[in-house]
């Protein structure tokens, strides 16, 4: 067993690669404007800068993990680590939009061998289930501060730097982060690895990809043009072929009979909800300062202060509540401040009271705060420990989406739209906001109280070929041995 200091070295090591990952996926927000004028980039040019790397990074995050399980998790976290650090230098390097729209698909390959990865090295590090407990409230409450600060420190890089400071800025924190996880993180991997579902990655991959880009381009090419009908009719087939695909797989990509509990589907619903109305937020609310009320980037980044420190705050004391009463009543809360928050913007005008946008800033930062924890809870509650990994993931990757899906439908709000009638244009995303918050109480209603028993997920038990395994037990440091 490692001693409490290393354990809490490891913890600090992966915090640090998550908020890696959390800060790239918000800190370009700020800087849209830049590297827009720098590159000569439209709008809908920047929905891809920013989406190529959550699609990416949704599409393999549970395929990164089974790599992880079979080739050893601190190999893999630290090819993600070298992955995402070169990919990084590629974006600062960036000589046109393209290379940057594929160097950003770079770095998401190289976060999803982070984000699980990591998680699975803290919870294989922390025996103690009181230790493992706190320690996975900190991981919480660090990807909700990353996933906030990323508009702060983007618009404090951009105050004395370009745009590509927004990407350098990861070389030595990558470096940091290699050498301190081949000096302190133990090599561990599951006894029994999860085998790749490869069809199931292809045809995942394609169903974002193309629902995502029909968002993306069509106001451009008309939601009626035969390009868009030929888009949604791919996405439709595709997505079929992949649940045919997946429920004729033993150990498929996704555990499809998850989707039977009305709780987990809530809770994933309520994850794609709330990670849509945070990036609607940061890039709605980076374009109208920026370009409707002239802003600097560093002026328009602190006003998302509010939001940052609601979603610090809020995001520990969320989990304390969860642990106390069940997931319920932070749900019905998250559910309520990004409600209200969103209904305060529903007028905006170029004239609108900076005090009331930092009140809604507020107001969703706190909802977000409350979120994270109660609906990874509802998510993997009551189920055996071998399906509660396979249903974290699916919650993660849904995050990912509702980021990607955000920014496209921010996007394509006021992608033609003069810096006039930004205000305007965007009116109908603040009321998707506020519908998001609505769709939360919803979700906590599935919710379990935590006095209520969950019931036997006998159909959810894996194969008898497929025993379930402790993260204790399962999981063992290289090279030791089981008792």
């Amino acid at each position: 067993m490692l001693s409490a200091r290393r354990r809490w070295t490891v913890l600090a090591v992966c915090c640090l690669s998550m908020f890696l990952v959390g800060l790239d996926t918000t800190i370009v927000n700020v800087g849209l404007p830049a590297i827009g004028r720098g590159l000569d980039v439209d709008t809908r040019g920047l929905e891809w800068i920013v989406d190529a790397y959550t699609l990416v990074l949704a599409s393999l995050l549970i395929s990164s993990g089974a790599l992880a399980d079979r080739f050893g998790r601190r190999r893999v976290f630290q090819c993600g680590l070298a992955v995402f650090g070169a990919a990084s230098l590629l974006c600062a390097l960036a000589p046109s939009a393209g290379v940057l729209v594929a160097a950003r698909a770079l770095q998401g390959v190289g976060a999803s061998m982070l984000s699980p990865v990591a998680l699975a090295i803290v919870v294989n590090a922390m025996p103690d289930p009181k230790e493992r407990a706190q320690a996975i409230g900190i991981w919480a409450s660090v990807f909700g501060l990353s996933m906030a600060a990323g508009p702060v420190t983007g618009g404090a890089l951009l105050a004395g730097l370009d745009w590509r400071a927004l990407f350098w800025i990861n070389a030595p924190v990558i470096a940091a982060a290699l050498l301190l996880s081949a000096v302190f993180v133990p090599e561990s991997r599951a006894q029994r690895a999860r085998p790749l579902d490869l069809p199931g990655q292809v045809l995942l991959t394609m169903v974002l990809a193309v629902v995502v880009g029909v968002l993306i381009e069509g106001p451009r090419i008309g939601w009626t043009s035969p390009a868009a009908l030929a888009g949604y009719a791919g996405a439709a087939v595709t997505a079929v072929g992949f649940v045919w695909a997946e429920s004729r797989r033993p150990e498929p990509l996704m555990d499809l009979r998850l989707f039977a509990r009305p709780a987990f589907s809530g809770a994933v619903v309520g994850a794609l909800a709330v990670f849509v109305a945070l990036n609607m937020t940061l890039l709605l609310n980076t374009l109208y300062l920026q370009h409707t009320r002239e802003w600097t980037p560093l002026a328009a980044g602190v006003a998302t202060l509010p939001l940052a420190v609601g979603a610090t705050v809020c995001a520990p004391w969320s989990g304390r509540m969860v642990g106390r009463t069940g997931p319920r009543l932070p749900l019905l809360l998250a559910g309520g401040f990004i409600t209200v928050g969103g209904l305060c913007m529903v007028r905006l005008t170029p004239h609108t009271s900076v005090l009331l946008l930092l009140a809604a800033y507020s107001l969703i930062g706190v909802g977000f705060g409350f979120a994270n924890a109660p609906l990874t809870n509802t998510a993997v509650n009551g189920l055996p420990l071998a399906r509660a990994g396979v249903a974290g993931a699916i919650t993660s990757t849904a995050r990912q989406l509702g980021s990607a899906l955000g920014i496209a439908l921010a996007g394509g709000l006021v992608a033609a739209t003069s810096p006039t009638g930004l205000a305007h244009a965007s009116r109908p995303g603040w009321i998707l906001v506020a519908a998001c918050g609505v769709l939360l109480f919803l979700v906590a209603h599935a919710a379990r109280p935590k006095e209520a028993a969950m019931g036997p997920a006998s159909s959810l038990t894996p194969p008898s070929h497929a025993p379930s395994r402790s993260p204790v037990g399962g999981d063992r440091p290289k090279g030791s041995r089981m008792p």
